[in-house]
């Protein structure tokens, strides 16, 4: 095994680790972690003419919003809940949208959408 594959083993095992332990709140401060990093990804493969990079970016982020969207209580979140689910599923429609008209206004608002609510996690 090279030490290129041996820091990615170690790597992954580490973030695997991270997730097992992780608390609820911790695990969803990462997913908008991924998310925003993600649609920063996105972003620049637009500002590049990246275009398979920034479908792959915006794929990999409705998959988190997707996560988000699945580990929601709704019988214990009550209006939260459901206007957290509903929030998910408009950046989803805006990140299908981007996608599809190349368009990094909606990436943007996502991410900054996203970004709002990481530190609200955060602060709570």
């Amino acid at each position: 095994m090279n030490q290129n594959a041996a820091v990615k083993k170690a790597h992954a095992a580490y973030g695997e680790n991270q997730v097992s332990t992780a608390s609820q709140k911790k695990l969803i401060i990462m997913l908008y972690d991924g998310a925003i990093k993600n649609l920063t990804m996105a972003r620049e493969g637009l500002d590049r003419k990246d275009l398979a990079l920034v479908s792959e970016r915006l794929v990999k982020t409705q998959a988190i919003l997707s996560e988000l969207m699945i580990s929601l209580n709704m019988e214990a979140g009550g209006e939260i809940a459901r206007n957290l689910y509903s929030l998910y599923d408009f950046m989803q429609r805006q990140l299908i949208e981007a996608n599809l008209k190349k368009d990094g206004q909606r990436v943007d608002m996502v991410r900054n959408m996203m970004s709002e609510l990481r530190e609200s996690w955060s602060s709570i």
